[in-house]
């Protein structure tokens, strides 16, 4: 294949400006896909990603187009996620290409994610196409968009491309700007092999199926392979091109895109980021930028009848056979019995596990309070990950807690960002500083623990803004901070699973609404049920469950007052008894009690 003819791109865009419908658009001007075969986000293959319009998992396709200049090139689109949960794997699938389409919504104009990703893009010297997409709609602000880009990206009006992929508008013009602009592969073909690793998908027939691209020399079907990461062996037993199925090929060499079957039984084998080199003519140095997939939010899975144990551990070893970066350990708890701790990248990847759980494995879950991984530091200077609660050490042992700080970008309008100031400042937010995307809108910057956002902070940024703010961030490392366990205690039994770690000057304030939103979601028992939030052995807030009362002197229709006295008298000791032995039922609502807590 010649490498000039060879053009490598992706496309980059905010959640919802249409990168999923360009791409379809693509596919069927090149007659990749017949329009008999066409759908909607073809290269979106999961329900979810149909039903919530983003992309989860990254897809790659090849394209045959002929240019205006005549020639027949190969056009390799290597789709990328759409949320900043995934951010590694966009790295990876962006250091696959030479080439960007940035994709900008003429109605929404510059969001976070947005100039995140050029940045991104610009960090791996990429050639960024910039594209204004949807300007058939009716609030399309093309002009001040442009503005907009012209200001952030220092490019000329005329660079930027006029599209709407839902029409089909700009779709010739941007696969001959694709052409022209972004340059071919640059790699030595008869160099040693590198290829880059930047998808992998499990198929329970092949094993792992990796998505490479070439980077240098060249790889034939049947050549022995190695992992660099981690040295593993094994034979190229299938390579070659994707289009909407695999098309198996003799040989990959440099510059092409591909897929390579090679016998992997495991996933962890074949990461996200690795380098494979042949055996042969083994490369010296693998390729920049490998790293292991970091849990960002763990929480507590566990079945609600604790005889499916065994149908969640399957559902789970079969979910990260496609899926890598899930961690599962095993875990057990008091109030809840046996289950798994499970760690996640972020919120939307810990959402999208749970209901393909629900939907897919028809498992019945109960999920305890997600939570971000601390280190906690005692006297004797040994540091401990603490990704449950229930595992930070004593007070008395303790000297501090480091927990992960991120660097928040928030965009804006002018009107809100009072509101946004307020929302950040409540959530112990650092500010660094404000930049002025136009006269309209604005991007703040913030320094925020990572534990302030992960429940409820993305729903009030988009209700004190009406919708309108959007909202990046990047992990940027771990902090000392004041942060003490917060326990709750349902009839002076500690129950685990509700157990939180908060910062210090917001525990009391944490434990009283946390007892009352329980009190609301307990069911009332035959005797009283005490509700009590502790930090160590000092009770900080309390509530009572009223108990059901049982009208014993209804029979007593006169005589004595003794003998309703004493009715009554039996009854208290008779709840006395219950309250010894009798054991809460809480409800799963309860334990998403923390999550609708204003």
């Amino acid at each position: 294949m010649n490498q000039q003819l060879i053009r490598n791109f992706c496309i980059i865009a905010h959640i919802d400006h249409g990168k999923s419908t360009l791409a379809d658009r693509l596919l069927e001007v090149t007659a990749t896909v017949t329009r008999q075969a066409m759908q909607d986000q073809i290269l979106d293959s999961m329900e979810l990603e149909r039903e919530r319009g983003i992309t989860i998992k990254a897809h790659a396709i090849t394209m045959n187009y002929t240019g205006n200049d005549g020639n027949r090139y190969h056009l390799n689109l290597i789709d990328t996620p759409g949320h900043v949960d995934f951010s590694y794997e966009v790295s990876r699938s962006l250091a696959a290409c030479e080439g960007a389409l940035l994709i900008v919504d003429a109605a929404q104009g510059i969001e976070a994610q947005t100039v995140s990703n050029i940045y991104l893009a610009m960090e791996h010297d990429l050639t960024i196409i910039p594209v204004i997409n949807k300007i058939d709609l009716p609030s399309a602000m093309t002009e001040e968009v442009k503005i907009q880009i012209e200001d952030l990206m220092g490019v000329n009006e005329d660079e930027i491309l006029l599209i709407s992929a839902k029409e089909g508008i700009g779709i010739e013009e941007t696969l001959e700007a694709i052409i022209k602009r972004i340059p071919p592969p640059a790699g030595d073909v008869n160099a040693p092999a590198r290829a880059l690793i930047f998808d992998s998908i499990f198929d329970n027939y092949r094993g792992a199926i990796t998505y490479i691209r070439m980077v240098e020399g060249r790889i034939d079907k049947g050549s022995p392979i190695i992992f660099m990461s981690n040295g593993q062996q094994f034979i190229a037993e299938e390579l070659g091109v994707l289009r909407l199925k695999r098309e198996p090929r003799q040989q990959l060499q440099s510059g092409e895109v591909g897929y390579l079957i090679g016998g992997v039984k495991n996933l962890t084998d074949a990461r996200v980021g690795d380098t494979i080199t042949t055996v042969k003519h083994r490369a010296s140095a693998p390729l920049a930028g490998f790293r292991e997939p970091k849990p960002m939010v763990f929480s507590g899975l566990f079945p609600s009848d604790a005889d499916d144990l065994e149908e969640l551990r399957n559902a789970l070893d079969k979910l990260r056979m496609n899926d890598a970066s899930l961690t599962i350990q095993p875990e057990s708890s008091v109030a809840l019995g046996f289950g798994f701790r499970v760690g996640f990248l972020g919120l939307l990847h810990m959402e999208i596990i749970q209901e393909r759980l629900e939907r897919e494995y028809q498992q019945n879950l109960i999920t305890t309070i997600p939570n971000v991984e601390f280190i906690a530091v005692t006297k004797d200077g040994t540091e401990h990950i603490i990704d449950n609660p229930t595992h930070l050490p004593a007070a008395n042992k303790l000297d501090h807690v480091q927990e992960p700080y991120i660097h928040a970008q928030i965009i804006v309008p002018v009107e809100y960002v009072g509101n946004m100031m307020t929302l950040a400042q409540d959530r112990r937010g650092v500010y660094k500083n404000t930049e002025y995307l136009d006269t309209k809108r604005v991007t703040l910057h913030y320094e925020l623990p990572l534990s302030e956002i992960i429940f409820d902070f993305y729903d009030k940024l988009k209700s004190l803004s009406k919708g309108y703010a959007s909202f990046d961030y990047e992990f940027i490392g771990m902090r000392r901070s004041d942060l003490v366990r917060l326990d709750v205690l349902i009839n002076g039994e500690p129950v685990d699973a509700l157990s939180m770690i908060v910062h210090r000057d917001n525990a009391f304030q944490w434990g009283q609404k946390l007892t009352s939103k329980l009190k609301e979601l307990i069911p009332k028992q035959m005797y009283e049920v005490a509700i009590q939030a502790a930090l160590g052995s000092k009770i900080i807030a309390r509530t009572n469950v009223k108990a059901l009362r049982k009208n014993v002197t209804a029979k007593c229709y006169g005589g004595d007052i003794t003998r309703k006295r004493k009715l009554l008298e039996r009854q208290k000791e008779g709840k006395k008894r219950m309250k010894q032995v009798g054991k809460v039922e809480i409800p799963q609502d309860a334990f998403l009690a923390v999550l609708q807590i204003k």
